[in-house]
């Protein structure tokens, strides 16, 4: 019996934030994969090692973590007045899926990167020395990303002094501008889906909650967490390790979809995993972050624990960051009031490696709340490019 041999494909492998993916240039890709379909799922799939009953993705890229079992595609920008478009795909690790719904805030900080070392930005628009300005169309959502990049002697400068909590090395600081991260819906109230900044939320079996539904950088639903039984401190032993808390975190997240409007029966949940995101909010205390370093009530405005692909996260992801510094803007939101109400152009906050700072400016417009930009800074690096190997026959 003859086995079709593997086929390599030019990649790169990098950190961006505290996510990690295998990052393509579209048109290095095979061709039958060049499209969005089966195929191009297929092949993402077995790069990175799913579906693994074992949940290791031992046989592939995947780290077996939501933050590391992602990929991204990247092209010559389609759009007017933007370098490279931009699409994420999160890979499912136990199950045949990739789900394509959303946007991964923290590989945007490799994105300018990347597009920069690879030709994707045009070479007239790179400075020798100074800040590269990439301007990015995010397909998955259709928005545009800036990201200021640092050049040394014309090359992308990755290693630098800048500290981000969850990474566990410096490197260079790369500030991300999202603009006009909200939704946009006919009816001007797309940000919050019901056109509510805080709703009851009625779950059966469970209970009823108050929560904030936002479309904000990524479909969010925040409760607090006094109200599902948490002080807002835990670290991701605490919920990972309670197959029960998970279930009920998972069973929240599906009404939410379904009260937001994103699925129209609770079971397709399971089919979008990637969104909407779950996360509860607590007033700031003191703790001891998962590295060991202490955090005082004094050094955050309030503490945000957030679930994705069904556990808690390690630290934040960038998306739901800028859920976060948005929900904080806009008076009367669950996020807004954990960090003290009021009006504010940012925030910082606790999550379970330390804390983070994130920008953004609200403006009520035709009676209805409006963020034109959230900001926030990350790091990038590149830890390996050449080929990436799958088996010929994965392609079937």
């Amino acid at each position: 019996m003859s086995f079709a041999p593997q086929i390599k494909i030019p990649a790169a492998y990098m950190r961006g934030g505290t996510s990690k993916g295998v990052f393509f240039k579209l048109d290095d890709l095979p061709v039958p994969a060049q499209q969005p379909g089966q195929v191009r799922d297929q092949l993402l799939l077995r790069v990175i090692g799913s579906p693994d009953p074992y949940a290791k993705q031992i046989d592939g890229m995947g780290g077996a973590t939501s933050s590391t079992s992602k990929t991204v595609i990247l092209s010559k920008s389609e759009q007017a007045d933007h370098d490279v478009d931009y699409l994420f795909g999160q890979v499912s690790i136990d199950r045949p899926f990739v789900d394509w719904s959303g946007n991964c805030g923290n590989l945007t900080a490799a994105v300018g990167s990347f597009a920069i070392s690879n030709g994707l930005v045009d070479a007239s628009r790179i400075p020798e020395n100074g800040i590269c300005t990439v301007r990015i169309w995010q397909k998955n959502i259709q928005k545009t990303i800036i990201a200021h990049v640092p050049v040394s002697n014309g090359q992308v400068q990755e290693t630098g002094d800048f500290e981000l909590d969850g990474v566990t090395f410096p490197a260079a600081e790369v500030q991300i501008e999202f603009l006009d991260p909200a939704d946009d819906g006919e009816d001007g109230g797309a940000m919050f889906p019901t056109g509510n900044v805080v709703d009851t939320l009625e779950v059966p079996g469970i209970g009823e909650f108050q929560v904030t539904l936002i479309n904000a950088g990524i479909p969010t639903v925040f409760l607090n967490a006094e109200d599902i039984g948490y002080t807002g401190a835990e670290l991701q032993e605490d919920i990972n390790s309670d197959n029960e808390a998970l279930k009920k975190f998972e069973t929240i997240r599906a009404y939410g979809a379904l009260k937001m409007g994103l699925i129209k029966d609770v079971a397709e949940a399971a089919t979008r995993q990637h969104t909407p995101k779950v996360a509860f909010v607590a007033g700031p205390k003191s703790y001891t972050a998962s590295s060991g370093k202490q955090v005082s009530d004094t050094d955050v405005d309030l503490l945000v624990r957030a679930l994705s692909m069904g556990k808690l996260h390690h630290a934040m992801m960038g998306t739901a960051a800028v859920a976060i510094g948005t929900a904080a803007a806009i008076p009367g939101t669950l996020v807004n009031l954990a960090a003290g109400g009021g009006e504010r152009e940012a925030v910082r906050f606790g999550h379970p490696s330390g804390t983070l700072r994130v920008g953004a400016q609200a403006v009520m417009e035709n009676g209805q709340w409006a963020v034109k930009k959230a900001i926030m800074s990350r790091s990038a690096r590149v830890l390996m490019e050449g080929w990436v190997r799958i088996p010929g026959d994965a392609l079937k």
